[in-house]
């Protein structure tokens, strides 16, 4: 008896479920994966004129899923806004602008990739599908573009010189130069990036073209070494040049640069163990010392010991006033130097140009001034001698150049021929300085060891 009041319960229950179900899909019927998919507007007209250069998509997705859009022309050539790009489920909008993905037309020989690209005026059929799972849905439409014939922002030249720089103020290759000529005017700008993507953004030259000007633009780097920075680190570099106009087309060019050596120079004068920074001392002349720029005199052997009395030092007038100091790289890249290399002897009235020791830029000397001297820091020499410093040939200049290398020490030393005696500033103070030359004197570098000098009328004279 109690069984069939069980089925019958039953069967009313599912009756209900299936009817309420019936109702629910009547009342609610299933929303399609894409929908509401159109412009706002079939007419552009995108020339940067603020004139209808904009016209706004919206379209409504049920579930999350992937979305394609492009557009095609009457030859059925297809151009791709989006590909295969996630969306949530929901109402979305975006802008458009007439620009696409890049392309090339067959007859067109452009340099670099085109990466946006301005769609020709025209009429377009556009298509936008929406993928979720094994649905696919398709929405479709017509545009029409007028006044869209834009010329590109082209970049027909992009030169890299040189192809590998050493940005470490030696002189030698300090800069890179990047030569660039937009065809018409638009945003430019130049980086390199690294294999983990980093970017490091150059400045442009300023020479009378403002930025972005149609024509000649110069971009320079010296590697953030003028400004006391460490550079990026040595390796292989993309190089990359990306031009984009008003209306948003983009072309990107793209080479390879080298930074090798780089580094920021780090070296100081280095104290004695024990008396003064810098030893001075006295010495005769002898003719054969005399040295110009045909004739290489006899050089002075280096000093002994390592103490300098720090009371005024005594000489007669016409002898030699000698020094010695040691100098250390503790930085991370090498130190270019130049001659005359230690133990070479001046006349008080020459300079190092009188030695064919003409200034160099990026070059590391040493130089000795004294109250009395005609100039600022007449007399210089090479930071470390010969046969301690490395060689580098260049076979684009086909000069050698010499380094000192990082974390080496040397001495230096050398010798002035004291042959003026000013009574006015006798005694004098003589010094030493490190000189970077065509870059500077650090304050802490300018005035080391400074040593009081008087200077005595010869033995004959007195």
């Amino acid at each position: 008896m109690n069984t069939p009041k069980l089925l019958t319960i039953l069967v009313a229950l599912i009756s209900v479920a299936a009817v309420g179900g019936v109702g629910y899909v009547i009342l609610q019927p299933p929303t399609p994966l894409l929908s509401d998919a159109g412009f706002d507007s079939s007419r552009i007209s995108p020339n940067a004129d603020g004139v209808d250069d904009l016209v706004t998509f919206r379209y409504t997705l049920s579930d999350p899923a992937q979305v394609s859009m492009y557009f095609e022309d009457e030859a059925g050539q297809r151009y791709y806004f989006r590909q295969n790009e996630q969306r949530n489920s929901g109402d979305h909008s975006f802008l458009f602008s007439g620009v696409v993905a890049g392309f090339h037309r067959a007859d067109e020989n452009i340099p670099g990739e085109i990466e946006r690209r301005l769609l020709s005026s025209g009429d377009y059929t556009w298509v936008m599908e929406a993928v979720s799972g094994d649905e696919t849905k398709t929405a479709t439409g017509t545009l029409t573009l007028v006044d869209s014939d834009s010329q590109l922002p082209v970049m027909s030249a992009f030169e890299i010189h040189p192809e590998t720089f050493t940005p470490n103020q030696d002189g030698i290759h300090d800069r890179v130069n990047i030569n660039i000529y937009l065809e018409k005017t638009a945003a430019l700008s130049v980086y390199l990036e690294d294999a983990d993507g980093e970017r490091y953004y150059l400045p442009e030259r300023e020479e009378g073209r403002e930025p972005g000007d149609m024509g000649n633009h110069e971009f320079d780097y010296d590697g953030g070494v003028d400004q006391g920075m460490e550079p990026p680190p040595d390796e292989k570099y993309a190089v990359y040049a990306v031009a984009q106009d008003d209306e948003g087309q983009r072309i990107v060019r793209r080479g390879e640069l080298t930074i090798a050596d780089g580094g920021l120079p780090q070296v100081e004068i280095v104290p004695q163990t024990t008396g003064s920074v810098v030893w001075f001392g006295a010495l005769p002349y002898d003719d054969h010392m005399f040295t110009d720029a045909h004739v290489q005199g006899q050089v002075i052997d280096k000093p002994s010991g390592i103490a300098s009395e720090l009371t005024t030092l005594t000489l007669p007038q016409n002898d030699l006033l000698v020094f010695k100091l040691t100098v250390s790289n503790y930085g991370s890249t090498p130190i270019r130097t130049a001659g005359p290399f230690p133990g070479t002897v001046y006349q008080f009235g020459q300079q190092a140009s009188s030695l064919a020791a003409y200034e160099q830029s990026g070059a590391w000397r040493i130089g000795i001034k004294c109250d009395t001297s005609l100039s600022d820091f007449p007399w210089r020499w090479a930071i470390a001698p010969l046969d301690e410093l490395e060689s580098v040939h260049d076979q684009e200049t086909g000069e050698t150049y010499y380094y000192l290398q990082p974390g080496q020490r040397a001495e230096t030393w050398g010798a002035i021929r004291m042959t003026e005696l000013i009574t006015a500033r006798n005694p004098q103070d003589c010094w030493a300085g490190l000189i970077h030359e065509d870059v500077g004197i650090s304050a802490f570098q300018s005035r080391v060891g400074a040593r009081e000098i008087e200077i005595v009328p010869p033995p004959e004279d007195r």
